[in-house]
């Protein structure tokens, strides 16, 4: 587990852009946090690492955004709004397995909803400290351990 300091929204958006321009393709980001915590914040670094040129956006009502254009496609999810029976029914496994996909980086919102996770990812939570200030912790699932300090240039 690897935490980091975020002491505003634009030290989020790096964050996420760091992230975006170091990550391969079939990573598998499993977002948690509370409400305005700097999920789509983060996501929205992570598109612009990515050098997609789109706006970003909150996929709350549209569930799934789609992002093509970079250097690897970005399939943006959030499940804020929805039971964890009618996630099941949506067939998330494609995009973490690549299939009708191409194979590119998984972002979801909101995870802690999903009734079942993909067996490798890489979890990240963010939360606020007493001063406002946020804090992301990274934790990798069945994956190999990673310096994310060394990684994202903070060490």
């Amino acid at each position: 587990m690897t935490q980091f300091h975020l002491p505003n929204a634009e030290a989020t958006h790096e964050f996420g852009k760091k992230l975006g321009r170091s990550l391969p393709a079939n990573s598998i980001l499993l977002l948690e946090g509370n409400l305005g915590a700097g999920k789509t914040t983060f996501v929205q670094g992570l598109g612009a690492g990515l050098g997609i040129p789109e706006s970003i956006e909150s996929p709350t009502f549209t569930l799934i955004n789609e992002y093509t254009t970079g250097r690897i496609p970005l399939y943006h999810l959030d499940l804020y709004r929805l039971d964890p029976s009618e996630i099941e029914d949506l067939n998330l496994e494609q995009y973490w397995e690549g299939i009708e996909v191409e194979p590119g980086i998984v972002a979801i919102e909101w995870a802690d909803r999903l009734p079942y996770k993909p067996d490798s990812y890489l979890q990240i939570e963010l939360t606020y400290t007493e001063t406002g200030d946020r804090i992301a912790t990274l934790l990798n699932v069945g994956q190999d351990n990673v310096n994310w300090g060394s990684k994202l240039g903070t060490n």
